[in-house]
């Protein structure tokens, strides 16, 4: 099928996130819904047009730019209000589409899981709510035949109905995931979480790949990553932990997406660590950080522990450029997920941040006790077995609050944190045999 030709609109009502390029990123957003840009138009304005949003001058422009490249489409960065809208479509005779649409349209084009698609079909719905006037053509006809003698009732409200009903439906059973995805998390406090999030295409899902050594779709575009991807990340000298992929956020996404995919960023909101991944190679890198981290405000988890990880290092070609960056982030970790460049230093800053949540303990227990050793060598890091004649001790560190989970009557803990672990009372204290010592 051929592409529709799309001519781009942005009315800059503040200073332009890229001053040079104002409309690259709905561009990027653009190409991925699959139109072709064919022309582009912007206008500065203290405030938009009640009516058109541009200004008389610009739509007449607009008009003949649209005719001379047969354009299919217009499409504004901005978010338009219904009438204007449906007073640009009039004016123009072609569709009109807003940035939020365009959102939603890729949103709907890239859900693979349940879930997803549910999330995206309300957000789609309650944004298209207030615009059924202008979806439906038979909108203010009346229903008439058996049954609907007298004024009968407009199609517009019929129709009102019906998406209002499935909307509520909606909200039910994404409620219900949502309550499953939270027993879900809640079912993995035995190990902690790191959460990867970030602008839309900053490389998280390459990360995930590189760090624990997945296949999950990694692509050059926006938001190919839409479902929550969780894997097992084993930390060198640490132990197990759950590194979680989420889906990116972009400036200005619609909060209706963000209620929508409240279950999918269940993970975020758990997470004992954050890893905010961003693309230090782009020229609005500023930008989007600050969004990222409006986004991770609304979601309301903006004081959770944050890691900033500055990613794609290695495409900063000019030295001068990069040092101007990593100065702005002076405790940012810098990386390349593509070509491994720095993946070590962000791993042991990962382990330094959750050992705040780990405890370096012994534990001394019946040499037999096969279950517990296999139990501390899943949920923690056994670091080396000790054996004497009746007793064995096992040097670990694992998350405190697991801690709680072994029988008194089962083992004794001794925190290294403190003095050193006494012998047992029925050792020797002189004449104790040397224990063999077993490197885990």
């Amino acid at each position: 099928m051929q592409s529709e030709r799309a001519v781009l609109v942005g009315v800059l009502l503040d200073a332009p996130v890229n001053p040079a390029h104002p409309l690259d990123e709905l561009a990027g957003l653009v190409a991925t819904a699959g139109a072709r840009v064919v022309a582009e138009l912007t206008q500065r304005r203290d405030r938009p047009d009640q009516t058109t949003y541009l200004g008389k001058g610009k739509l007449a422009e607009l008009t003949t730019l649209c005719a001379h490249h047969d354009a299919d489409v217009v499409i504004f960065d901005n978010d338009l209000s219904p009438a204007q809208t449906r007073n640009l479509e009039r004016a123009l005779e072609i569709k009109v589409l807003d940035r939020s649409e365009v959102i939603l349209d890729i949103f709907a084009a890239r859900a693979r899981t349940y879930e997803a698609r549910l999330a995206v079909e309300l957000a789609q719905l309650e944004y298209s709510l207030p615009r059924l006037k202008r979806m439906w053509t038979h909108l203010s006809r009346l229903k008439m035949g058996i049954g609907m003698r007298g004024p009968g009732e407009k199609q517009l409200e019929v129709d009102r109905r019906l998406v209002e009903k499935r909307i509520h439906d909606l909200k039910q059973e994404l409620e219900a995931i949502h309550g499953r995805k939270e027993r879900q998390v809640a079912a993995r406090g035995a190990q902690l979480t790191v959460s990867l999030v970030g602008y839309t295409n900053a490389g998280k899902s390459t990360l995930l790949n590189a760090l624990t050594g997945a296949d999950e779709l990694a692509e050059d575009k926006l938001f190919a990553t839409l479902d929550t991807r969780t894997r097992r990340w084993r930390l060198p000298g640490w132990g197990p932990v759950l590194l979680s992929d989420t889906v990116g956020f972009i400036r200005d996404l619609p909060h209706r997406l963000i209620a929508s995919f409240r279950a999918t960023l269940e993970e975020t909101r758990q997470a004992d660590l954050l890893l905010h991944v961003a693309d230090a190679s782009s020229p609005l890198v500023d930008h989007q950080i600050a969004a990222v981290r409006g986004v991770l405000a609304d979601l309301g988890v903006d004081d959770k522990d944050t890691l900033l990880v500055l990613n794609k290092i290695d495409t900063i070609e000019d030295p001068a450029s990069r040092d101007r960056v990593l100065g702005r982030y002076p405790h940012a970790l810098a990386i390349s997920a593509r070509s491994g460049t720095g993946l070590p230093g962000l791993a042991r800053a990962v382990s330094d941040h959750l050992g705040r949540a780990f405890r370096d303990v012994d534990i001394a227990t019946d040499p037999g006790n096969g279950r517990l050793l296999a139990w501390l060598a899943a949920h923690g890091e056994v670091l080396s077995r000790h054996f004497t004649a009746d007793r064995m001790t096992i040097h670990c560190r694992i998350p405190a609050a697991l801690l709680g989970r072994i029988d008194p009557q089962d083992a004794v803990i001794h925190d290294r944190a403190t003095a050193s672990p006494p012998l047992p009372d029925d050792t020797p204290h002189d004449d104790a045999p040397a224990p063999a010592i077993i490197h885990g």
